[in-house]
């Protein structure tokens, strides 16, 4: 039995108002053909489909696109739960329908899993999607009061999944989940981090040795492709880098083939992004000349600043050579003589932005994320001009 598995595409991503809508197209675009050339049975996708309980209208698209190719292009079942990022009713609209189409869409908790079960020459595979809940959304449904945490909620439903198993044939059984798991590397301590945590004060991890029993565990969440307590309990991480943690990840599908016992053998199958995003230090003058022999100077650009006195307008400056750059740290101006830190730093930043970057962050702040379009620039521009050339006529 040969699953594919991946996880946390967030379609719809904003990072640093660049919609990565086209990247994510030629991911999918990708995993499509992944799935065309390995013939998997099973497509497991777990969770946080979108970045947003309310999807733009492009993300729902793609992801419409997306699931008619496999349905079309493969023989595979999809499996789809809901993260924590997603809407469970606008996820799961049309799951009825979808089935027909061999795409299982699961996005409303239960106490017990619905059950998926596939069969090749070796006898059954048991898919069971476990879709995110919040403790206390668990307690409510199940009637248990003693579900407080993440972990109490997976003891919960697990224990409700081994007592069904016992009365089933045997099999090999495979959960899909979307869960931060004890002991994983986690990205969600960046100020743009697209790993939001799920509780406070860790009471959101899950130790893997719930899991035994599993032949496999389909994990999503965490945004680093990894294994977690043992070889068969794996996050497959997320389609693109979605922040400045994620620069050393490399992004992946996972292949899986289980064989006649439940034994696994993985194989991760890279994605080849549009646009790498990456991080780029030294001083303006250095990442100016340097970025002349970059023959990569599309990438997604984090700029990190050396210079040990402010300069003026360094994104601008920037944009010439690198025209996705996306942000500029002053590194080099944190722990210098002026004892900048803090939101003295952050002011210090602010102040080498142009008024039209900042305008541009002030408005996806107050419209939850929406990037200004080119009228609205045109027109803040002009607003600009006509401010400094007041401010130059009056200073003359």
């Amino acid at each position: 039995m040969r699953i594919l598995h991946t996880a946390d595409w967030h379609l719809g991503r904003i990072l640093h108002g660049i919609r990565l809508t086209d990247d994510q197209a030629c991911v999918l675009d990708q995993l499509v053909a992944m799935a065309r050339d390995t013939s998997p049975d099973a497509i497991v996708i777990a969770g946080d489909v979108y970045d947003r309980a309310l999807p733009p209208p492009e993300a729902v698209e793609l992801l419409s696109e997306t699931l008619a190719r496999l349905a079309a292009e493969t023989r595979a079942h999809v499996v789809i739960i809901a993260g924590n990022h997603d809407s469970a009713t606008r996820l799961g609209f049309g799951a009825e329908l979808l089935r027909a189409a061999r795409v299982h869409l699961h996005t409303r908790f239960t106490a017990t899993p619905a059950l998926l079960t596939l069969e090749d020459e070796h006898g059954p595979v048991r898919i069971w999607p476990l879709p995110y809940a919040e403790p206390a959304l668990a307690r409510n449904i199940t009637g248990n009061e003693a579900i407080v945490t993440h972990e109490d909620l997976f003891a919960h439903v697990l224990a409700n999944i081994r007592t069904h198993l016992s009365a089933l044939p045997r099999g090999r059984d495979v959960l899909c989940a979307h869960a931060t798991v004890l002991g994983a590397q986690t990205a969600a301590d960046t100020v743009d981090a697209a790993e939001r945590p799920l509780a406070i004060g860790g009471a959101e991890a899950v130790p893997p040795a719930l899991f035994d029993g599993f032949h496999y565990v389909a994990l999503g969440h965490l945004h680093r492709a990894q294994r977690v307590g043992a070889p068969n309990v794996r996050y497959a991480g997320s389609l693109l880098k979605y922040s400045s943690a994620e620069v050393t990840h490399r992004k992946s599908a996972t292949l899986v083939e289980l064989d006649a016992l439940g034994r696994t053998r993985v194989e991760t199958l890279p994605f080849a992004p549009r646009r790498d995003l990456r991080v780029v230090r030294g001083t303006l003058e250095e990442l100016l000349t340097n970025a002349r022999d970059d023959p990569a100077h599309e990438d997604y650009i984090l700029a990190e600043l050396l210079d040990t006195r402010p300069v003026p307008d360094p994104k601008e400056r920037l944009r010439e050579v690198y025209p996705n750059i996306l942000s500029i740290s002053p590194k080099g101006l944190e722990g210098t003589a002026d004892g900048v830190g803090g939101g003295r730093h952050e002011l210090l930043e602010k102040a080498s932005r142009s008024p039209l970057d900042l305008f541009a962050e002030f408005h996806a702040f107050v419209t939850d994320g929406e990037e200004p379009d080119e009228e609205t620039r045109a027109l803040v521009r002009e607003v600009i001009t006509s401010a400094e050339r007041r401010r130059r006529e009056g200073v003359a």
